[in-house]
């Protein structure tokens, strides 16, 4: 099956330039997908670019991995209701080189292959362009009036644009004519919101050389419910671990609600289409045991970390929310137990005290867990409270230095869920 075609399987497809299908079939093409350094991490968000060139380099075509160390100066008003905060350059570079370290993970740049996957950064080429240079080549070839009617600059029109931003899409623009002068970059994909500028691109390089250029867009990803996916409660879904821990990774996508599940799956899974279609089939047969969240959480997890962390992740789930014992809560590192706690509200207590033991229900109610001392112990004698999952039955139980884990840290439970961790220095 051709890349469009798998694409449009999977419901991916959104604006495709005449003649870039025929292309693909006919021989291997550079393309090309811009990354923004907003940040230092890519986040689940950005994983839909990501496995766009990885099918593009599975289907034996060349990959190039732009990130906008240019672009990132400037800001793209697409997509965007404001304008946004402007960063340093040092910051900028700092962002590309994390972008950079997490795409090697993805793509295969090393190997040799003639479709090995390259990375380039647009501030190479931008630096040294000067801005008189800038518009007498490359501004004279585009008008105020074909700037203007692209809706990303139509919608920031009525609440206002800075020539700044509105001078963005002459830049992406430039990145493609540079790309396909000096690389022979004749494709190029990104999201429906990228259209305007993708298109300005493919013109630019028509005009300026006479060339021609290919593109083609993908649906921009929502949930089921309108809202924008890749967040969370507590924000971005990041692939950097130390932003957003493998076991949160892993849950994000164990947590997905029934009805984007099929489509998440079709969007983000590498198992064939007609596999992924009988599994969904299934899925709605017993959607209750989440047969479809189960399998792409854990593809996602091995892809973007690894098979240890997928394995620590159900670890880690099975702590909150299955059976594991106090035994295996001591068998976590440090690290480990604060990546499962990951969320979980904290509390603080007196490590002197635990020498001598302290009153359980006089520490529940004083720390804030439960309003009240007779709150507190009504749901003791209830026995709906567990210390490191170990349920407790005495009405005047003390937290001794024998239950810290990693030597400071105590698992308070109540009910089946609602866990604090409590912090002894």
């Amino acid at each position: 099956m051709s890349l469009i075609a798998e694409l449009r399987e999977r419901n991916l497809l959104q604006d495709i330039m005449p003649g870039t299908e025929e292309l693909l079939d006919k021989e291997m093409v550079s393309a090309y997908v811009g990354f923004d350094p907003t940040a230092d991490s890519l986040h689940v968000g950005s994983l839909l670019p990501i496995t766009l060139l990885m099918r593009l380099q599975r289907a034996g075509h060349k990959p190039y991995a732009l990130v906008g160390g240019a672009t990132g100066l400037v800001g793209d008003p697409s997509g965007k209701s404001a304008e946004r905060n402007l960063l340093d350059i040092e910051a900028v570079q700092h962002n590309c080189a994390g972008i950079r370290k997490q795409l090697e993970r993805f793509l295969d740049f090393n190997s040799g292959a003639a479709n090995s996957a390259v990375m380039v950064n647009n501030y190479d080429w931008f630096k040294d362009f000067s801005f008189l240079d800038f518009i007498r080549d490359v501004g004279k070839h585009i008008t105020v009036n074909y700037m203007i009617a692209k809706d990303s600059v139509q919608k920031r029109m009525e609440t206002g644009i800075s020539f700044t931003e509105f001078t963005y899409q002459l830049i992406q623009g430039y990145d493609f004519y540079y790309l396909f002068s000096h690389h022979n970059v004749r494709l190029q994909m990104g999201g429906a919101d990228q259209w305007g500028n993708v298109v300005t691109g493919s013109e630019l390089i028509r005009r300026k050389s006479g060339g021609e250029a290919f593109a083609f867009t993908c649906k921009l990803i929502t949930k089921s419910d309108g809202s924008k996916f890749g967040k969370s409660e507590g924000g971005n879904i990041w692939l950097d671990r130390e932003r957003t821990s493998p076991y949160l990774f892993y849950q994000f996508w164990l947590n997905l609600p029934d009805a984007d599940a099929a489509k998440m799956s079709l969007i983000f899974s590498f198992r064939p289409v007609a596999e992924i279609k009988e599994m969904i089939v299934a899925h709605e047969a017993a959607p209750h045991l989440r047969h479809l969240q189960k399998a792409l959480a854990d593809e996602m997890t091995i892809m973007v970390h690894s098979e240890e962390d997928l394995a620590f992740a159900k670890k880690a789930s099975d702590i909150l929310f299955g059976q594991s014992s106090v035994e295996v809560l001591r068998e976590l590192s440090e690290r480990q137990l604060l990546e499962v706690m990951d969320g979980v509200k904290q509390v603080t207590g007196s490590a002197d005290q635990l020498k001598e033991g302290i009153d359980l229900v006089t520490f529940l109610a004083e720390s804030g867990v439960f309003a009240s001392k007779g709150e507190a112990r009504k749901m003791v004698q209830g026995g709906g409270i567990s210390i490191n999952k170990e349920k407790v039955t005495a009405p005047d139980q003390k937290l001794t230095v024998d239950h810290l884990l990693n030597g400071k840290y105590v698992l308070l439970q109540k009910g089946k869920k609602d866990y604090t961790l409590a912090i002894f220095a």
